[in-house]
């Protein structure tokens, strides 16, 4: 066992110094959840070294957690991919496992390396796509003849040159990892951070509540989902609970009227806490009648990823008989009926130790599976490139998730749609033209985005590691790369 452990050495000094000023045990709880995540998720979902990990995923994180993620010893087991963080000498070290296609998952606080074992796994017999074979298949849902550079000189030199800045210090940092800009379902520019390539995953953050309101769509489309419809959170369904009445329509639109704690709705309890998604997001009271307040909120985008998990494992077990069949039918789901029909062979959801998937934030997608998350609207809610894909939207979904329904963001020059936000008009700075009316996109802390421009057919991809002080200046980039496409 102790050949096993590749990185037994210590990743990091021993805990802070006396003269720090001293972290409660649940602090470091936290924040040693924090690098056990995201070490195992780097290690085994994207083939990250673990210098690269600290260098971009543990660097520029939450300020409070810094110093500790930083100082706190980490052990990798590569036997059993697993990540053991130690942060108190009278409890188990927290504790993050890796799965075949669902990724990392944290054990809760106290539990030992025995509990791995009982985390939920897909069903025996359902693999991952053969990459090399689904590599080989034409764009988008293979890798062949995506790329079609444009025939217009000027107008590619321009595209070329405002890529280029992606990757300086002109548009806030020098933190990008990726750019892809479509058009007409083809990537006409691409380029990559030197240590990085076209089938690299990194975490999308908040891009996840846009696939989550994409895996919606695709149960609407099955006649699973009725979106008008009161969403099945199974906490909500005592006898006279007024939460039992927000819709799914409310919680994809952030207008559940749920109390969070602050706007932006940190999560820390289930993202590097280890607590569960049924047990946190489903407990908030009503502040405000459903449908009446806008109030950005992760819990809202998990619980309608809770409420479609509860809805397909209902349906799957009455058809069957089995329970256990039906929560493995909502793991499977993601897989089966969106990313592989799409060509995402390269993303990955996150869960709880239970088996809810994290669908706020803890995805893992390449750059290329961005952009093919993206075709689907551009495309009308079909896989592949015009008609001859299947129809996996409704045929109007995408109006419905750039529609400005219900209440609205104060104070910010964005509109919210469900689960995508607004930029239609975004944009201007000084001779920069505005974004074009309709354009939407997908948004994701530390620079993660997919702005899609339904009237011009044009995609722009950009991810990146973004600093707090220094954001990328993503709608301005944008539009630039609009511009660019106009030279002549």
């Amino acid at each position: 066992m102790k050949q096993a452990l590749i990185a037994a050495a210590l990743l990091a000094a021993p805990v802070a110094a006396a003269e720090d000023p001293p972290k409660d045990a649940h602090h470091l709880a936290l924040a040693a959840g924090y690098k056990a995540a995201f070490l195992c998720s780097g290690r085994w979902n994207a083939g990250q070294d673990v210098a690269s990990i600290e260098r971009d995923d543990l660097t520029g994180i939450y300020r409070e957690y810094q110093d500790s993620v930083t100082n706190l010893p980490a052990t990798i087991d590569e036997a059993t991919r697993t990540v053991s963080v130690r942060f108190a000498d009278n409890m188990p070290p927290r504790i993050a496992v890796w799965r075949p296609l669902l990724g990392c998952a944290q054990l809760p606080p106290g539990a030992g390396p025995d509990a791995a074992a009982s985390l939920p796994r897909l069903v025996p017999g359902l693999t991952a796509p053969d990459l090399a074979a689904t590599d080989a298949k034409a764009w988008p849902l293979g890798d062949a003849g995506a790329v079609q550079p444009l025939k217009k000189r000027k107008a590619r030199a321009a595209l070329d040159a405002v890529v280029a800045t992606a990757f300086a210090a002109e548009f806030g940092n020098d933190r990008t990892t990726a750019v892809i800009v479509l058009k007409d379902g083809k990537i006409i520019a691409e380029r990559y951070r030197a240590d990085w390539a076209m089938h690299t995953p990194q975490r999308t953050w908040s891009v996840a509540k846009s696939l989550t309101a994409t895996l919606v769509g695709r149960a609407v489309q099955k006649g699973l989902v009725d979106v008008n419809q009161p969403a099945p959170v199974p906490q909500w369904q005592a006898p006279s609970d007024p939460r039992a009445a927000i819709t799914w329509n409310q919680l994809l639109r952030m207008n559940s009227g749920l109390w969070t704690a602050g706007p932006g709705n940190r999560t820390d309890e289930v993202y590097v806490g280890g607590a569960l998604v049924a047990q946190t997001a489903a407990t908030m009271p009503l502040e405000h009648a459903p449908g009446s307040h806008f109030n950005y909120s992760n819990n809202d985008t998990m619980l309608a990823a809770l409420s479609l998990s509860r809805t397909l494992a209902e349906k799957d077990g009455a058809k069957d008989g089995v329970k256990d069949d039906g929560r493995h039918a909502a793991l499977a789901f993601p897989f089966t009926e969106l990313l592989w029909p799409l060509g995402m062979t390269r993303t990955t959801p996150e869960s709880d130790w239970q088996g809810d998937f994290v669908l706020s934030s803890q995805v893992w997608m390449t750059a290329r599976d961005l952009a093919r998350l993206a075709l689907l609207y551009q495309n009308g809610g079909r896989s592949g490139l015009g008609l001859g894909g299947e129809q996996l939207l409704p045929p109007d979904w995408a109006a419905f998730v750039e529609a400005p329904a219900m209440t609205q963001p104060q104070g910010r020059a964005e509109g919210y749609g469900a689960g995508f936000w607004r930029w239609g008009g975004l944009g201007a700075h000084d001779a920069v033209p505005a974004l074009p009316a309709g354009t939407y996109a997908m948004n994701g802390n530390r620079g993660q985005y997919a702005v899609i421009v339904p009237g011009r057919n044009i995609i722009v991809i950009r991810r990146g590691f973004d600093l707090p002080a220094a954001p990328f200046q993503m709608p301005r980039f944008a539009a630039e790369v609009v511009a660019a496409l106009d030279k002549k």
